[in-house]
């Protein structure tokens, strides 16, 4: 809703928006055609990680806001601790937390300079045993799991980005048992009148 307001704003400025809705309707269909490959990846590696405790997000930019929100479902289905950040404050308390039991789930679309500098804190985590959960349209060999994102502009990358992070916190919760449908102790209008 925020980015139809935003659209509709910089319309009425007389900034050209018909690039940018052209965009946003492609997305819908795009996740339709790539939902399934996404899904079978997401679960391969939500397998991988359901015995862990604790996970740490990392994101840049516009990705930092899906750090929290990644972080957020997977507290609130898996009942795993999990922590979102922005990649440039690793360094400034959460490095600390970084192990080999500790995987760090980094989102890094494919701009620079942010991709650039997202991989620099991912190889801070790999220098210090931890495991990284890269979710990017560009791969790099940092990354110890890859999902390939589907394109998208950096503007509406969020869009597509947010699909493997909600699926992530619903396999693993299916993997643990739990009920996706009723989260435990969840006290949101939609589940409690």
């Amino acid at each position: 809703m925020l980015y139809l307001i935003a659209l509709k704003i910089a319309q009425l400025r007389g900034l050209s928006v018909e690039n940018y809705i052209k965009e946003l309707n492609s997305i819908p269909p795009i996740l339709k055609s790539e939902f399934n490959r996404l899904n079978s990846k997401v679960e391969e590696i939500a397998k991988k990680y359901s015995h862990v405790k604790n996970f740490i997000y990392l994101g840049r930019g516009l990705s930092y806001p899906l750090a929290l929100e990644g972080a957020l479902k997977l507290k609130e289905i898996s009942y795993i601790h999990a922590e979102g950040y922005p990649a440039g404050e690793l360094k400034h308390g959460p490095i600390a937390l970084i192990d080999k039991n500790t995987p760090t789930f980094v989102i890094a679309p494919n701009i620079e300079p942010f991709y650039s500098k997202t991989i620099s804190n991912a190889s801070e985590v790999k220098a210090r045993d931890g495991k990284v959960i890269l979710l990017s349209e560009k791969h790099s060999d940092i990354a110890d799991d890859f999902i390939e994102s589907p394109k998208a502009s950096y503007f509406f990358s969020a869009f597509v980005n947010i699909v493997p992070l909600q699926l992530f916190a619903y396999h693993i919760a299916n993997i643990l048992g739990n009920d996706v449908d009723q989260p435990r102790n969840l006290a949101k209008s939609v589940t409690v009148e």
